[in-house]
């Protein structure tokens, strides 16, 4: 069956339109599916907050986008139950053939809801755990336990990448064969083609000939910035010309501000803010190197997208990223909080930019061939077109 010959009712749910990674991934979804044709709705709960609102100034094709404001990022039981009842009545008033749900909490409330409405497909995409080797034991029971329940809900579970799924079988969450890896999909021409630009290095503080670590990541706890600034104190005092480069924003900040300061590091280290997506590249192209030094990720969209610039990266060994940094190939993977690694790594790096350039042109390469959103879609379009079959066939 092709999307040539039947039209789909789509509707996606996700807990928050911040400016992330899952947010991004289910908005080029969207807009793959309404390019060819389907009807889509986004149902998504409030984003309050320095995250920014990724709806905000997109070009896109109509689409209806419902905000529920019961379906709320923290755990509450009864905002919980109100979304779950909202949601099962507007899904079965609406007749929807898929709901693709994302994140944790919505992928817990809107699976159920979805199944339990009479929704013939409902799958889900996991994006990252909210269960982790850093998270207290009485909330991975939990966390375990809905996923659980949640996955005897749905048809099909996607993961961003493979990693994901070896998690999710470990801790006993589904069989195996209920998983299929569909890597996150984003403009990768937009990275691909950025250059450097004087004028914005200007704009940010940043010295003509500094040699620039980047980081992209919101200003959050578990996203490794307690690494970042001893790691780039130590660089610092090795190569002076060193500068970091931070694209993002979120409570962290004035914290971070202190902590830079106290360390005398003001004048090292320049905060972009919260850049529109659309913008991202042109900030990432003013780098020489990423530091992803996040302790939870599924497959970490800035080191995609900084690879598609062509600068190489460097991250901890967790979760999805050893499945983009290819370790002495498109960047280095280091023991996960280990500061010294970092810096040798970095110091390898500043030593030999052959090297360097290198690592940056296979981290395009790699990027270019897996991680274009229409891949995506086109994946996602067929595995909902082959499941809506099989219902009915059957």
């Amino acid at each position: 069956m092709s999307s040539d010959n039947r039209k789909m009712k789509i509707c996606h749910i996700i807990t928050r339109m911040i400016v992330g990674g899952a947010q991004e991934n289910t908005l080029y979804t969207i807009l793959g599916h309404l390019r060819k044709g389907h009807e889509v709705t986004l149902i998504t709960g409030p984003s309050p907050g320095r995250e920014g609102k990724l709806l905000q100034n997109i070009d896109f094709p109509p689409f209806e986008t419902i905000e529920l404001p019961s379906l709320v990022r923290e755990l509450d039981p009864v905002n919980d139950f109100k979304a779950y009842r909202a949601l099962k009545k507007l899904l079965a008033e609406r007749k929807f053939d898929v709901v693709h749900t994302h994140s944790s909490k919505a992928g817990v409330i809107g699976r159920i809801a979805a199944r339990r409405a009479g929704t013939p497909v409902v799958v889900h995409t996991v994006h990252g755990q909210a269960f982790h080797p850093y998270e207290k034991g009485w909330k991975n029971a939990i966390y375990k336990l809905s996923e659980r329940i949640a996955a005897r809900y749905c048809d099909r579970i996607f993961a961003v990448a493979q990693a994901m799924i070896d998690q999710c079988v470990e801790a006993s969450i589904a069989p195996r064969e209920k998983y299929k890896v569909v890597y996150s999909g984003m403009d990768t021409s937009a990275f691909a083609n950025a250059v450097r630009e004087p004028e914005l290095r200007r704009e940010l503080g940043i010295p003509e000939n500094a040699r620039v670590v980047a980081t992209l990541a919101r200003l959050f706890p578990m996203k490794g910035y307690e690494y970042v600034i001893p790691a780039a104190a130590e660089i610092i005092r090795d190569y002076p010309d060193t500068h970091m480069l931070l694209i993002g924003d979120g409570p962290m900040r004035e914290e971070l501000d202190r902590r830079t300061a106290a360390m005398g590091l003001t004048e090292h280290f320049h905060f972009a803010g919260l850049v529109p997506p659309a913008q991202v590249h042109r900030y990432l192209a003013q780098a020489d190197l990423l530091w992803h030094l996040s302790l939870r990720e599924g497959l970490p969209r800035s080191v995609v997208q900084a690879l598609a610039t062509g600068i190489p990266a460097i991250g901890f060994r967790l979760d999805g990223t050893p499945e983009v940094i290819l370790d002495g190939e498109t960047g280095f993977c280091t023991a996960p909080e280990n500061v010294s690694e970092v810096v040798d790594a970095t110091r390898k790096l500043w030593r030999t930019p052959a090297l360097a350039r290198k690592m940056g042109e296979n981290g395009r390469k790699l990027v270019l061939e897996r991680f274009d959103w229409p891949l995506m879609a086109d994946i996602l379009e067929r595995e909902y077109l082959e499941l809506l079959e099989t219902k009915t066939r059957n």
